[in-house]
């Protein structure tokens, strides 16, 4: 059994006046932050405001980049050529870098949020472009990517060192991709279900599909999401879990990760 892993959320996803979310809350659970960058959500007064409530916690933050999709949050796919992409992705990392230097942190990962992610994932061209951008701007920068992927070929031909990552409270399709959540069920509601699935990660390295097959799975880092109304109690119940068993949270920076 590993014993440690990292547990990680998005975070700043609100915008202006709206919150997504209980950031504060999440805080106080993961111990790696992943900050939209002001393209799907977030903005400068936001990123600032988790960037110094990361620095108080000793949460590491990374960049979570997604799509130019304000109303469809970046859950909508848009096409663009690889290098336009690669460029967008650098242009959100920036955007953290900045706004991370009031807390005098560093951007230490980068995970893709929404549709940009779910493309990456089964598309060489997008991730390679992804992992071209990371490794532009900062070579020793973690690379966060579903095991398996498209992003886990990229991170590996670029010599990035890699985070595979495992959805606690997301269901998967046989092929180890993300079930969608257009699908009944797909997102796990119930933190005994979640922690279910955590410990499975972690124990056995492995998890079960929607239709039932198992898919092997070595994961470094483990996701919570915070945007559900149930994601603190879920995340709370994983981290209690997870812990319980005797498994150390950490973060992602503390994981010995490699290429």
């Amino acid at each position: 059994m590993a014993a440690k892993v990292n547990l990680n959320a998005d975070i700043a996803e609100g915008f202006g006046a709206y919150d997504i979310g209980n950031d504060a809350a999440m805080m106080d659970i993961v111990k790696s932050a992943n900050v939209a960058c002001g393209m799907h959500a977030g903005d400068a007064n936001t990123m600032h405001r988790l960037v110094m409530l990361a620095r108080d916690k000793g949460v590491s933050i990374g960049a979570h980049p997604g799509f130019n999709d304000l109303w469809g949050f970046g859950r909508r796919q848009i096409r663009m050529s690889p290098t336009e992409l690669e460029y967008l992705v650098a242009y959100q990392i920036g955007a953290l870098q900045g706004i991370a230097a009031y807390g005098g942190l560093k951007v230490t990962h980068l995970k893709t949020h929404g549709a940009l992610s779910n493309m990456a994932c089964v598309e060489a061209d997008y991730a390679m472009a992804i992992g071209r951008a990371i490794k532009t701007i900062d070579p020793t920068m973690i690379f966060v990517v579903l095991f398996g992927s498209e992003l886990e070929k990229a991170a590996q031909k670029l010599e990035l060192p890699i985070a595979r990552e495992g959805f606690c409270d997301r269901v998967y399709a046989d092929d180890g991709m993300l079930a969608s959540r257009s699908l009944p069920g797909t997102v796990l509601k119930d933190p005994a279900k979640a922690t279910a699935q955590a410990l499975r990660f972690v124990q056995q390295g492995e998890v079960v599909s929607i239709n039932g097959k198992v898919i092997k799975a070595k994961i470094d880092t483990l996701c919570v999401h915070g945007d559900e109304a149930t994601g603190v109690v879920v995340a709370r119940g994983v981290r209690d879990g997870l812990e319980k068993a005797g498994v150390e949270i950490v973060p992602l920076t503390e994981m010995g990760l490699s290429g």
